[in-house]
């Protein structure tokens, strides 16, 4: 009898609880829908947490967009050093309204504000300025760039960008149109090669090719009357995981619904805030990015007929990805790399230094929205800036590791976490997976086939379409769209949801969880496992079926020889084209070099000894760089080095170095014409550069002692006698 209404006790206590849980869902569902309208009714809607001024307006530009610069406003307690670099958090404008680089502390704004930094954000406003081109938006980034370098003199290094999703490629054009005007690139998130990936992960690069390319795209502007829903790309990327969509997100606020509501309401703040993009402007970036893949071979130009070649771009850029990114997963994040360069040596010959790490797990929102992702990766590439700015040429892994006891020099070390770079060749980005011959054909027949429909919808429908389209239509397809009227129906304007606000009131004042141990909780779990279990299995079937048709379809000899394509074993669809102008700037600058191993004083001798030490290990580590930052910091103002010239002279003496290393190296003792104390000096700041990340291997310390011998006797007689000793041929 007792064990009865114990069970009639459970049985009670769960479907009260469900009950009420049921009603707060609604409640917060309510409310998501009213500050939906309310963001709706907004000039300027976002979702930062931070108070911010405007700098410049897009709009009042030349070329108008809609985009604009702010300035963040620093919070109490928060101290800005102006000798620091000010960074710019750019937003992606993808479908999302802005805001999600600074939705909460941790953050990448909040970050920034944390490490001292002037941060500022480039955002932007719902409509788009009717004309307004890609190209337009470039130029108005540049401008941003170099109003926020204009305001802060003081600083000792550009701008740094932090460009997030489709900002990324944004921005890299910008760079690559105007060279020189900003510090390090961050790309989080980024695709740049839009088709690359493996087989059975990356389904959505073959969307373009299943919809016969992008004439759907210019259907979509056409019924909009000129103007293209980014509600459109946000519900393709809910397509790509039908579990979290359709099962697992409305689930957990359900199950979660006492302590989940701040986080979904803040969350969905931004996502359900859909922004509107011109129609020939989304056209463009569908055409010539996602289905032609023409950004990293070099096949854009600007109005002036003047390429866009990424390997113009002087500033690092740094790529942050991550295996658990469905949206730009590392092969789209980095492939451009490989697009770009076949050999190692092209990237060092370009002067270009390229950085990427990759996180395990975290999706593509999470990459710009987690707070752990935040507080580590984010956190320490702000803090990180100046390391890599002045990191040579080359192409690094950067590595992120937790500081313990066992962690060598910690008081060198900034924060809980120690970041080195590691050298990286690319046959380590080859490794990660991507297409061959046959699958890259595929996608180049995409392409053409798309040229192919696109043409014959704006000649055989598009006047149809126009001819009946019009605003009032455009605007009901819009507010009818089911990620705008799944936000609407719930709101307080839906008379059924009246009763909803007063039933919430009373169930939160009568509030009675159930026991976590209730057996009904635990058969509720098992339901809910098996149906996101279900759709995760209908969805990787679905992608599955995708890929097939897509290899089946784009693959067929007849339907690649209507594309155009020959049939040329071993050909490269994708490859970019030679630079003339590059390669002659190539040769100059080795020419320069050539001229500058005698040339230089105690400072250009470290630096080079540093390199000729380290150089076998291929690893920057921020503890030797702090050291070099407190040496600059302690000497007196008039020898003061600026970062851009430790930047100058640390590149040129890595150069020098990979250039020819043993005539680098005999040529020390003609740059330690000095007073005697200076060498000791600089040979004391370098065994403390080469040791504060720990011991020196054996293969260093041989090269430590025969640089020890230049920089002392040998060094001091070189002055009288002019003669050098040669460098001892020993591998690391």
């Amino acid at each position: 009898m007792a064990a009865s209404l114990a069970g009639f006790q459970a049985v009670q206590d769960y479907w009260l609880d469900a009950w009420q849980r049921s009603i707060l869902a609604l409640d917060v569902l309510r409310e998501r829908g009213n500050i939906f309208l309310e963001q709706s009714a907004k000039e300027v809607p976002h979702a930062l947490t931070f108070m911010a001024e405007l700098v410049a307006d897009g709009r009042k530009l030349p070329r108008p967009v809609n985009y604009a610069l702010v300035r963040i406003v620093p919070p109490e307690g928060a101290m800005i050093d102006p000798a620091k670099t000010p960074i710019i958090v750019v937003d992606p404008r993808a479908g999302h309204g802005p805001g999600i680089g600074g939705m909460k502390q941790d953050s990448q704004i909040g970050m920034a504000l944390a490490a001292g930094h002037a941060c500022y954000f480039v955002g932007f406003l719902p409509k788009p300025i009717p004309g307004q081109t890609v190209e337009d938006v470039c130029l108005a980034e540049a401008h941003f760039t170099g109003e926020v370098a204009r305001l802060h003199p003081e600083a000792e290094g550009k701008p740094m960008v932090i460009a997030n999703c489709q900002a990324g490629w944004q921005i890299m054009m910008m760079a690559a149109m105007r060279p020189g005007l900003t510090g390090p690139i961050m790309l989080a998130g980024s695709p740049l090669s839009y088709w690359a990936g493996v087989r059975g992960k990356n389904p959505m690069r073959y969307l373009g090719g299943m919809l016969g390319g992008t004439w759907l795209t210019a259907l979509a502007g056409d019924l909009g009357n000129g103007i293209f829903d980014g509600a459109n790309l946000v519900a393709n990327f809910e397509a790509l995981n039908l579990a979290n969509t359709y099962w697992t997100k409305p689930f957990n606020l359900y199950a979660n619904v006492d302590k989940e509501r701040e986080r979904f309401l803040d969350f969905e703040t931004w996502w359900g805030s859909p922004v509107l993009l011109n129609a020939e402007e989304m056209l463009w970036i569908a055409q010539n990015l996602f289905i032609g893949n023409r950004l990293s071979t070099g096949q854009l130009r600007d109005t002036d007929g003047v390429r866009i070649d990424l390997r113009n771009i002087k500033a690092p850029i740094v790529v942050f990805c991550s295996w658990g990114d469905n949206i730009t997963p590392p092969q789209q994040a980095l492939g451009w790399i490989l697009d770009l360069y076949e050999h190692d040596q092209e990237i060092l010959e370009n002067g270009q230094t390229i950085i990427y790490t990759m996180h395990q797990t975290i999706g593509h929102l999470g990459i710009f929205v987690s707070g752990k992702v935040a507080t580590k990766e984010h956190g320490e590439f702000v803090s990180a800036m100046e390391l890599i700015d002045v990191t040579p040429p080359g192409l690094y892994e950067a590595v992120i590791s937790d500081v313990d006891e066992t962690t060598e020099n910690q008081e060198l070390i900034n924060g809980k976490y120690l970041l080195r770079l590691e050298a990286r060749t690319l046959d380590d980005l080859r490794a990660l997976g991507g297409n061959d011959l046959d699958d890259e054909r595929r996608f180049a027949a995409v392409s053409a086939i798309s040229g192919v429909n696109l043409g014959l919808y704006r000649t055989l429908m598009a006047p149809v379409v126009k001819a009946m389209a019009n605003e009032p239509m455009a605007r009901a397809l819009r507010n009818m769209h089911p990620n705008r009227l799944r936000f609407s129906m719930f709101s307080d304007k839906n008379p059924f949801m009246q009763p909803v606000k007063i039933l919430a009131g009373a169930v939160r004042a009568g509030r009675k969880p159930v026991d976590a141990g209730n057996p009904l909780v635990t058969v509720r779990e098992a339901a809910s496992a098996l149906i996101t279990l279900s759709l995760q299995i209908a969805n990787e079937y679905r992608d599955a079926m995708m890929e097939t048709v897509f290899l089946q379809t784009y693959g067929s000899p007849v339907l690649q020889a209507l594309a155009g394509l020959q049939a040329e074993p071993g050909k490269q669809p994708r490859q970019i084209e030679r630079d003339l102008v590059r390669e002659q700037n190539i040769a100059r600058l080795r020419a320069e070099l050539e001229q500058k191993f005698e040339a230089g004083g105690v400072e250009e001798a470290l630096a080079r000894a540093f390199y000729y030490i380290r150089t076998n290990t291929g690893i920057v580590d921020e503890r030797g760089f702090t050291v070099i930052q407190q040496i600059r910091a302690a000497r007196p103002a008039g020898k003061h080095l600026s970062l851009a010239r430790l930047k100058q002279l640390m590149r040129e003496q890595y150069l020098l170095i990979r250039l020819d290393e043993q005539r680098a190296v005999n040529a020390l003792p003609k740059l330690l014409v000095t007073d005697p104390e200076e060498i000791n000096a600089a040979l004391m700041a370098l065994r403390q550069i080469l040791t504060a990340p720990g011991p020196l291997t054996t293969a260093e310390k041989k090269r430590l002692a025969h640089i020890e011998k230049l920089f002392g006797a040998t060094g001091r007689a070189a002055r009288v006698k002019g003669a050098g000793t040669a460098a001892p041929k020993t591998k690391a």
